[in-house]
């Protein structure tokens, strides 16, 4: 498996897996535009995909205004095998190095991205409304963040 900066190339299957998950499903896929994902890859943050062959396997985007992680998605089947764990330190190390001190996220409650979040170290915060919760990653003062 590969990681590295996500291209617009790799758009279509970075859609195609966002409306594949089973949890925190994508209900109107026309909500997530091709020119939303094209945004995030410099202009509004950063991007990242793992890929194996030519199969991306998962992604993450980190957003650079507001210092939060707007997605992180694995193709279902890929689970488990460490995927996300990398892709969302790619995406928070970028975001600390550009200067955040802590990073934000929300996802569905009561979902394995809750316990993955729980598991990696993130704070878990206040309900956002009733299904999705708030997320807090801190940056330490020596530099590193915590996990």
């Amino acid at each position: 498996m590969k990681y590295r900066p996500a291209t617009p190339s790799d758009i279509k299957q970075m859609s195609e897996i966002r409306i594949a998950v089973k949890e925190n499903p994508l209900l109107d896929p026309s909500l997530i535009t091709f020119a939303m994902y094209e945004d995030y890859l410099d202009r509004l943050g950063r991007g990242w995909v793992c890929e194996a062959g030519d199969e991306i396997l998962g992604f993450s985007y980190a957003e650079k205004s507001n210092h939060s992680i707007w997605a992180l998605f694995v193709r279902p089947g890929h689970e488990g095998k460490g995927i996300g764990k990398k892709l969302i330190a790619l995406a928070t190390e970028w975001l600390f190095e550009q200067g955040a001190e802590k990073v934000v996220l929300d996802t569905e409650a009561n979902t394995r991205a809750d316990a993955f979040y729980q598991s990696q170290g993130w704070i878990r915060g206040e309900m956002k409304d009733e299904y999705e919760v708030s997320y807090t990653l801190v940056r330490h003062t020596s530099g590193e963040d915590i996990r």
